[in-house]
């Protein structure tokens, strides 16, 4: 058997390309990065190092890795023969990636069994985005292809840090890590996968990862740029802090109670194991490297906005995350291309223009005039 996976970074070799290796597959890492795809194959094994309570250190072997930068051919022709392809690249990623599938199906022998398709992203349905990526790609072709692949969207949730230095393609992550995939579009030969599990109803699962971890997370890190705390270890143990970054996850989990129905005291449960998972302190997570990026988490379908909007909509409290929403507005790092394009913007632009164009809100929506109000609260203190 055989995998193909685009993003060779942490998440790659650290998450998806772990267990793809522990379910027997052969492991091709595709990549645009020539000196990451050039360390791979420098070495026959790397090994995943999980730190923290039960961590245990795993062999990975049986790889090789692709640039298909310079080698598109040689993705290609991996994909047309291959069991699996996996993405962990970012959503916005993914449309350089759907051509090269796209022609892999072209050359796969009609007779073999579909290609499986999962994009393992931080977005909701990210598998979907891929498969319209794929179809805008393929144009009048995609007709003739669609008999040759699967498709079935995940949630994927393990903390994986910025790596020590010195650590070449070994990774350093968690022990705790949750791969939910949607069983139906299998049939009766779901993937391969240790470790992973397979519902009916991927929804539910996605949803409570995004608005739990993604959001607690990002929240962590916000307050704890701010209050100038450089882990999210660290800002966690900070006693203003944490009650704030609990709070915003209650109220995401009074949305997913009413949502979904999902048991309060299993939410309560699973964000206290969340939030323990963020004080590990052997992992070395900044709150600049959980940060960055501020614009696409601010963004309508994100871990703030998406959550607060359904809330708000529903008339359940939005206090918290819109203070999160605060704190974000405040995340100031010269590094992050977007953390300038925020800040300029902020300058530039007046508080219900700006909103609009962040958070994609109506100006009718409900959560609309309290992001305006954090937003020129903002503003005040910078002075634009």
């Amino acid at each position: 058997m055989k995998a193909v996976h685009f993003g060779a970074g942490n998440i790659g070799r650290g998450f998806v390309g772990l267990l793809l290796h522990e379910g027997g597959y052969e492991l091709v890492f595709s990549d645009v990065a020539a000196p990451l795809v050039d360390a791979i194959n420098a070495v026959d094994s790397y090994t995943v190092h999980e730190v923290g309570e039960g961590g245990e250190d795993t062999v990975v072997t049986g790889f090789r890795a692709i640039n298909s930068a310079e080698h598109p051919d040689e993705v290609v022709d991996e994909i047309a023969t291959a069991n699996v392809v996996t993405t962990a690249v970012g959503p916005t990623i993914l449309k350089f990636v759907a051509p090269h599938i796209v022609a892999g199906l072209g050359l796969r022998d009609p007779a073999a069994p579909p290609l499986q398709i999962m994009a393992c992203e931080n977005a909701i349905n990210a598998t979907d985005l891929l498969r319209e990526l794929m179809q805008e790609s393929a144009g009048e072709g995609w007709e003739a292809l669609t008999s040759r692949a699967v498709f079935a969207n995940t949630a994927v949730d393990r903390i994986v840090p910025a790596q020590p230095e010195g650590a070449g393609v070994d990774v350093t992550v968690e022990p705790f890590f949750e791969w939910a995939i949607e069983r139906p579009p299998f049939g009766d030969e779901p993937p391969v996968i240790p470790g992973a599990h397979f519902v009916d109803d991927l929804a539910p699962y996605i949803e409570r990862k995004l608005f739990t971890v993604n959001t607690g997370h990002a929240a962590t890190a916000y307050f704890g740029a701010q209050a100038g705390i450089d882990t999210i270890a660290a800002a966690l143990a900070d006693e203003a802090i944490a009650p704030r970054v609990a709070a915003a996850l209650e109220e995401t989990s009074a949305l997913l109670a009413a949502k979904h129905g999902l048991d309060p005291a299993d939410l309560a449960a699973y964000r206290e194991t969340i939030l323990s998972r963020f004080r590990n302190a052997a992992l070395p997570d900044t709150v600049w490297r959980v940060g960055r990026q501020p614009l696409r988490k601010l963004s309508r379908h994100e871990r703030f906005v998406g959550p607060a909007a359904e809330a708000a909509e529903r008339g359940l409290p939005v206090e918290a995350l819109v203070a999160a929403m605060r704190a974000l507005l405040a995340f100031d790092d010269a590094e992050d291309p977007q953390s300038v394009d925020l800040q300029r913007m902020l300058r530039e632009q007046d508080a219900a223009t700006f909103t609009a164009a962040t958070t994609g809100l109506d100006s009718q929506h409900p959560l609309f005039p309290k992001v305006v109000a954090v937003v020129e609260a903002r503003q005040a203190e910078i002075g634009g």
